[in-house]
């Protein structure tokens, strides 16, 4: 069953014990969400670690340092966020150093580094932002391009102190480019993913696993499989912990089940609905452009998170009102009157205008009620009634899709449906094969 090939890295013989500590009292107050976990639990995992624990805690100075303790004495590996930054409520920096023992140092690189970046933007420096050129006496420095608290590295007794500064557009790019090579240098993680992914839609994790157990039965306890499921969408993780099958091997598993899962088979890796449609429409040269009520500019931002977005993303409409409708988009006036603008055919109307105005070859429009306050309209439809409408070179299609829950829920997987509808519908086109769409007679 287990051909011979090259074997996987192995794992640490001792797993390594990782904790996280976030700090500040934003987080408890939950005016912020504490997005570092999923952040960094995430980057971590894809590195075979798991993180061991995550503690939230004040920006009070005695309980910082009885928390660090704690995590000091328990774990390999312990990674900070917050705290580091210019004001009286930023404390991480010195606690921690008293408790380690170490001296804090000043570092005039750091410094130049920030009156650069203070310059840039045209602003004084005011003087307590030299607190934050303050680093470990026995540590290094972790330069930060999108802020002015850069990150500090300590490894003493064995372990490892990693602090992060808060803001995620700071905290992210310096996870990626300069805190996972370092652990990877030391052997703390991987230096590759330690699985192999595959994103699928429109199956449910149930089914998923029903689905793909006959080829996971052939791997006994080789392989290891586990789900995740997320709005729209379900992931599949096959890894081999001990090390008994190859990356090649694998592979080739995934790539079984994804010629089993069809259409329903996203792709590898991590990619989003959007970024994958993107990239097919990037592949066929084509252009899309979106119109939305109900969504409110949702399924543009997705698109426009892509890089170089402009080569396929011709643009968007929002339009709420039916004067927008027939102003931007030429939706007849008639139309809306007999059918109501949450319907088939204002959606289609509203998918062809948008193909028209901004000239591209593919269009989704998405109208309904998505929330509590919203009216029913024509027909009695229910609030999480959602029209989506897509335009294609070979025709328009409108579908009807139903989703009760709260408003922001609503509009979430209405985007998902659009998107994956759009994925599936380019996937066709660029195998050349007649859309089920088409085959039923659905066109508009």
């Amino acid at each position: 069953m287990v051909s011979p090939g090259s074997q996987l890295p192995p794992t640490p013989a001792v797993p390594k014990r990782y904790e996280l500590l976030t700090l500040g009292d934003e987080l408890l107050l939950g005016l912020t969400p504490n997005g570092h976990l999923t952040f960094i639990g995430a980057q971590l995992g894809r590195r075979g670690v798991l993180l061991e624990r995550n503690v939230t805690i004040t920006d009070e100075a005695e309980a910082i340092a009885r928390q660090f303790r704690e995590s000091w004495a328990k774990a390999d590996v312990v990674i900070t966020t917050g705290g580091l930054g210019p004001t009286c409520d930023d404390r991480t920096r010195e606690v921690l150093a008293g408790v380690l023992g170490q001296k804090l140092v000043f570092d005039p690189a750091i410094e130049q580094a920030m009156l650069a970046r203070f310059a840039a933007f045209g602003r004084k420096m005011t003087p307590n932002n030299l607190k934050q050129a303050y680093k470990f006496e026995r540590g290094e420095v972790l330069p930060n391009a999108h802020g002015t608290a850069p990150g500090l590295w300590v490894e003493q007794d064995g372990k490892v102190l990693c602090m992060l500064p808060g803001p995620p557009n700071e905290l992210q790019p310096m996870f990626i480019e300069q805190v996972l090579p370092r652990l990877a240098k030391l052997g703390l993680v991987l230096d590759r993913e330690a699985y192999v992914q595959l994103r699928t839609a429109g199956v449910g994790e149930s089914a998923l696993e029903t689905r793909l157990q006959p080829v996971f039965d052939r791997y006994g306890d080789a392989l290891s499989v586990a789900f995740c499921a997320h709005q729209a969408q379900v992931d599949c993780r096959v890894s081999s912990p001990g090390g008994k099958l190859s990356t090649a091997q694998l592979e080739a598993i995934a790539a079984e089940c994804a010629q089993l899962l069809g259409e329903d088979f996203m792709g590898y890796g991590h990619d989003s609905l959007a970024k994958i449609c993107a990239d097919l429409l990037r592949a066929q040269d084509k252009k899309l452009a979106v119109v939305e009520t109900a969504t409110g500019g949702l399924l543009a931002n997705a698109f426009t998170e892509a890089c170089g977005a402009c080569k396929f993303f011709a643009g968007g409409v929002v339009c709420c009102s039916n004067d927008a409708k027939m102003q931007l988009l030429d939706v007849p006036e008639c139309l809306l009157l007999q059918h109501g603008a949450v319907s088939a055919e204002a959606a289609v109307a509203m998918a062809t205008g948008a193909a028209e105005t901004l000239g591209a070859d593919y269009a989704l429009a998405v109208t309904g009620f998505a929330g509590a306050s919203a009216a029913g309209g024509p027909g009695g439809n229910p609030v999480g009634t959602i029209f989506i409408a897509l335009h294609a070179p070979q025709g328009v299609w409108s579908k009807k899709l139903n989703y009760p829950g709260p408003r922001a829920t609503v509009k979430v997987r209405a985007v998902n449906a659009a998107l994956d509808w759009l994925r599936r519908e380019l996937v066709r086109a660029q195998a050349g094969a007649v859309t089920p769409a088409r085959r039923s007679g659905l066109m508009q």
